[in-house]
C-alpha cells in the first residue's frame, strides 16, 4: 500500500443485534454453568473460554469493540515504548521516598506536640 492511498472505512452493520447476541452468549455462559454444575469443571470451563472467545470475535466486530481493540493495540506499543528504572534506580527512589516520609513523620509529630504543648497554655 503505498504512502498516498486512503484507507477504506470500514463500516460496521447491524452493531445493536451483534451486542444482543454478545449478551446472549454472556447469559448462555451464566446459565449453561449453573445448569451443567454437576458436569467436570474442566469441561464447564472449555465451554466458557469457547462462549467468551466467540463473543469476544463478535463484539470485536462492532464499532465500539474495534474502537476499543484498537486502543489497546495503540497502548501496546506505547508500553513498548517507555524506558522502564533500572532496579538501582528503583531501590534509590524507593530509599528517597522512605526518607522523606520518616522526615516529614517527625515533623508533624513535633509540629503537633507543639501546638498540643501550646493549646495547653492557652486553655490552662
Amino acid at each position: 500500500m503505498s504512502a498516498n492511498a486512503k484507507a477504506e472505512p470500514v463500516e460496521f452493520r447491524f452493531d445493536a443485534l451483534k451486542w444482543l447476541f454478545v449478551a446472549a452468549l454472556v447469559a448462555a455462559g451464566v446459565v449453561g454453568n449453573s445448569y451443567f454444575a454437576e458436569q467436570a469443571l474442566l469441561y464447564r470451563v472449555l465451554g466458557l473460554v469457547a462462549l467468551a472467545g466467540i463473543a469476544l470475535f463478535v463484539a470485536v466486530n462492532t464499532a465500539k469493540g474495534n474502537a476499543f481493540y484498537t486502543l489497546l493495540q495503540e497502548s501496546l506499543v506505547e508500553v513498548r515504548k517507555v524506558v522502564w528504572p533500572t532496579r538501582q534506580e528503583t531501590n534509590q527512589t524507593t530509599l528517597i521516598v522512605v526518607a522523606v516520609v520518616i522526615i516529614m513523620g517527625i515533623l508533624l509529630w513535633l509540629l503537633d506536640t507543639f501546638l498540643g504543648w501550646l493549646a495547653s497554655l492557652i486553655i490552662g
